[in-house]
């Protein structure tokens, strides 16, 4: 119960209520969650493992949206009785998920302002985020965006400048929408100045300061 306690705020006796309506739902890494252009009338809360938020372009390019983790909430988002994903879900990890039909979910968000809240901060997340993204597509470089892309993924770490395992290449220059070259490059460039060191345990930042003046 400690995670729906942290995810909705609120006691024990009402997180033991709030999971009574979801069954556990289990998943292998790169599993499909919710596949772009379904019906969804299901609303998700994952309880362990990672998951992503992809779009797929009219030319057929992977802009990836969203990480998602445990607490994190995906799904129909409060629409009734369904509506239709404009993005798809996949696990990159063994992933749980507590699955609530969408009319469970809404007639709790309806009785609880608790859960209205979660999943009112979890929109203003992903807003936020996309936003940035927006914002960083239109006013940086490629080599830009890799570099404010390592600077995230390292601030979410414990010690503020590894990250492990080291982003697969592929994977980094899809999420800021740039060629699997351009990123390999910019990062082999930050290893030969000294800015970053990389093993296939972790991608460190060595010179953060540095690098961040590099984000144009």
């Amino acid at each position: 119960m400690t995670l729906y306690r942290k995810t909705f705020a609120c006691s024990a006796e009402l997180a033991s209520t709030l999971a009574t309506p979801a069954r556990r739902r289990d998943y292998q890494p790169k599993s499909t969650l919710i596949a772009a252009g379904a019906t969804v009338d299901t609303m998700a809360l994952i309880l362990f493992g990672t998951a992503r938020l992809l779009l797929y372009t009219r030319d057929g390019q992977t802009v990836r949206l969203h990480d998602l983790g445990p607490g994190d909430l995906f799904g129909g988002f409060g629409s009734e009785p369904a509506a239709t994903a404009d993005s798809e879900v996949v696990s990159t990890s063994s992933l749980a998920a507590a699955i609530y039909r969408l009319v469970d979910f809404v007639r709790l968000a309806e009785s609880h302002g608790c859960v209205g809240l979660a999943l009112s901060r979890m929109l203003l997340k992903s807003l936020q985020w996309t936003t940035e993204r927006l914002l960083e597509r239109n006013m940086l470089s490629a080599n830009g965006r890799v570099y404010a892309e390592l600077l995230r993924l390292s601030a979410a770490s414990e010690d503020g400048r590894s990250i492990k395992p080291a982003p697969v290449v592929t994977q980094l220059a899809e999420s800021v929408q740039t060629s699997r070259e351009t990123a390999s490059r910019a990062i082999a460039a930050l290893e030969r100045r000294g800015i970053i060191t990389r093993t296939p345990a972790a991608l460190t930042i060595v010179a953060r300061r540095q690098l961040e003046d590099m984000v144009i």
